[in-house]
């Protein structure tokens, strides 16, 4: 059934879509969303979803109106594999086209296909992924302006594609991870393209870390027991992801930093899991809370792999979970916040990121079985546990991005935009839901199936500021 997400998107069309529903005026702006779309080069195929190459998808919202275009980033890991049809340059779990000779003695290129997220910045807007390899575009047209490079003071081999905006200060808080002998991550704060370090944390066998999580006060690493020994990369001839291993002995490591001077404030253990996306964090007392998306353990990655997803294998599920770290101390206490599953987590950003908070977004699984893929929008409530969805047979959602009404006078007085996949007539559409209500107001239909992709960002008309 949901293969069509995982196909190649050939098309890029400009199109004014037809809208059922009536959409709030207020709704002026775009949404632009970000995710794999090609997944072959030539007769070779990518291996895994994370592995596809980036196209941007924007939706225009102006006098109840919706505009949609669509279009590749241009990058030299598109060319190789659009035109030259071959695989130029490592993804998450595929190798590029290399001879053994070249495996051991070449040095592998960083991808710049930047496929995850979108950040709106000052005159600058940028496509994302996990390389430090950035790439700029133009918000409106979705053209390639090239690979972006900021003034780094900070540098590193990984990062991630989960920038956030420091709720006191507004710089961008993210992290590199640099790989050595004894691995470091290294912290940083950004303002104006300048980069200046907060702090660093060694790491003798570092973990995947797809996100982290700022307080007003904090920032807060957590490691997952998926690691890494570095020199498997130089040794072991595998793709990316295939080099980590899933040590549960490890537990899972909260460390916590204060952001004014990158003191070390909390250095915890929890009990194993893994996780892709945090959903908030925010300062209580002594101590830190930390709400994820948590999976038992790293089998999530391996399900996630093209030929798996494609034959409808199951697919593990995260749940919100919080933890609340002390700070000073060792102690981790463990709540699960609700029975469904939750996962591309989104908050009401601007109000309340790094700061308590009461209602999540995510896309969730119709009767709590990963069978059918991710089927269903669930809105959370943090403080009780209770959900609402949204669910239709055959349908399958993307991340859901909240709007906040421009006098909004609740936490979820807005909309909440989706894409959605129908997978029987192998359409997508651009969904609207009532926040508050978690109800329809409004839908537009793509003219083609949009893959599955991964995050995106709403921008104002008259503001273009992040809202990660």
């Amino acid at each position: 059934m949901v293969r069509a997400g995982f196909t190649t998107l050939d098309t890029e069309v400009v199109a004014d879509l037809e809208v059922r529903g009536e959409l709030p005026r207020w709704l002026t702006g775009a949404l632009v969303r970000n995710g794999p779309a090609r997944f072959e080069a030539g007769d070779r195929s990518f291996r895994h979803w994370f592995d596809g190459q980036a196209m941007l998808h924007r939706f225009g919202f102006a006098d109840g109106r919706v505009g949609y275009r669509n279009r590749y980033l241009d990058t030299p890991s598109l060319r190789s594999a659009r035109d030259d049809g071959r695989i130029g340059f490592g993804e998450f779990a595929t190798d590029p086209c290399r001879s053994a000779f070249d495996r051991l003695f070449a040095r592998p290129a960083n991808t710049s296909n930047a496929n995850v997220n979108v950040l709106f910045g000052d005159g600058r807007d940028l496509a994302l992924t996990e390389t430090p390899i950035a790439v700029e575009f133009d918000p409106d047209t979705l053209a390639t302006v090239g690979l972006a490079d900021p003034t780094r003071a900070v540098t590193g081999h990984l990062t991630t594609a989960h920038p956030h905006v420091a709720p006191r200060t507004g710089d961008l808080v993210n992290y590199v991870l640099k790989f050595g002998r004894r691995s470091v991550y290294r912290v940083y704060r950004e303002r104006g393209g300048v980069r200046e370090p907060v702090a660093e944390l060694p790491a003798d066998r570092p973990g995947y870390l797809h996100s982290f999580a700022v307080t007003e006060r904090h920032v807060v690493l957590a490691v997952f027991p998926f690691v890494v020994n570095p020199l498997s990369f130089l040794l072991r001839g595998k793709p990316f992801i295939e080099n980590y291993r899933w040590r549960p002995e490890l537990g899972t490591r909260f460390v916590v930093f204060r952001q004014d001077d990158g003191a070390v404030v909390a250095d915890a253990r929890a009990e194993p899991f893994f996780a892709f996306h945090h959903i908030n964090a925010y300062d209580r007392d002594d101590g830190v809370v930390v709400d994820i998306c948590s999976y038992p353990d790293a089998g999530v990655v391996d399900a996630l792999y093209l030929d798996r997803v494609r034959a409808g294998g199951d697919l593990p599920l995260a749940f919100p979970t919080r933890y609340e770290v002390d700070l000073g101390g060792a102690a981790v206490r463990v709540t699960r916040l609700a029975g469904e599953a939750l996962e591309l987590p989104r908050i009401a950003y601007r109000d309340h990121n790094g700061r308590d908070y009461g209602v999540a977004y995510g896309v969730g699984a119709r009767g709590g079985s990963g069978r059918d893929f991710l089927n269903q929008l669930v809105k959370l409530d943090v403080r009780t546990g209770t959900t609402r969805t949204w669910h239709e047979p055959g349908r399958y959602p993307g991340e859901p991005v909240f709007v906040p009404a421009p006098d909004a006078r609740g936490e979820d007085d807005g909309v909440v935009l989706s894409v959605v996949l129908d997978a029987a007539a192998q359409r997508s559409s651009l969904l609207v839901l009532d926040a508050a209500r978690f109800t329809e107001l409004a839908r537009a239909e793509v003219p083609h199936a949009i893959p599955f992709g991964f995050h995106g960002q709403y921008t104002a008309a008259t503001r273009r500021s992040p809202d990660l």
